[in-house]
């Protein structure tokens, strides 16, 4: 085991090690090989360039209708913008459709009433500071589409770790920052809704260990089809 800070990056043939996650304990045996192919991260940015740019020409009469309803429905602006940590640890800023109250930081206290996890990366459910409009965006995923600019852009990859707006206080965390982000990741399509950070983390561990094109291809597909279920979505 190798210390830096209050990070610890697993080597090979290193014993298992528990670590807490705003009190959540952690234990992951399994050394992570996240190896990079100059192939596979070459034909990865080039298939995020032009299926985010297909994809944003096609989507555009729902994007400027979905940004139009947002301004009619509830004041401030449609799209909501936030710094995330991207590869490497280097910040950026994501774009969401806004699907929360304008004032949603100053109403936080009333997510305390209706909050029924303890995790803090999980989307509270019947959160009041959703708007009407938001709910149905969240559960349709398309509050998420913006970020097709973000992956046109290189910030962000069609699959990865999903770039999460707290600190983890945990060495995967550390393993997962070492690749593009990505709008949907193997968590997504394995019962998020279900899970808590220890069960993303572990699938994000099992993408770094298995990814490939073919697997981004199954998880591209898994997400359409987890979305036209509204599976797992809040």
């Amino acid at each position: 085991m190798t210390c830096m800070g209050n990070m610890i990056i697993a080597r090979r043939g290193a014993q298992a090690h528990p670590e807490t996650i705003r009190l959540i304990p952690a234990v992951d045996a399994k050394p992570v090989d996240i190896a990079e192919s100059s192939t596979y991260e070459s034909a990865k940015r080039t298939i995020d360039f032009f299926v985010s740019a297909v994809a944003l020409v096609v989507l555009l009469p729902l994007l400027a209708v979905t940004a139009l309803l947002i301004r009619l429905t509830s004041p401030g602006p449609a799209i909501f913008r936030q710094k995330r940590p991207g590869r490497n640890g280097v910040p950026f800023e994501i774009l969401k459709f806004r699907t929360m109250v304008p004032d949603a930081e100053e109403r936080l206290e009333q997510v305390h009433d209706v909050n029924n996890t303890a995790d803090p990366l999980i989307r509270v459910e019947n959160d009041p500071r959703v708007t009407p409009i938001g709910r149905f965006l969240r559960k349709t995923s398309i509050d998420e589409l913006p970020q097709l600019v973000n992956v046109l852009r290189g910030e962000m990859s069609l699959v990865g770790p999903r770039p999460i707006s707290r600190p983890i206080y945990d060495y995967r965390n550390e393993l997962r920052l070492r690749v593009t982000p990505g709008m949907t990741g193997l968590w997504q399509i394995s019962g998020r809704k279900n899970g808590d950070t220890n069960y993303m983390l572990a699938k994000d561990m099992e993408y770094l260990q298995t990814r490939s094109l073919a697997t981004d291809a199954r998880i591209v597909l898994g997400t359409v089809a987890a979305v036209l279920k509204a599976d797992g979505a809040r």
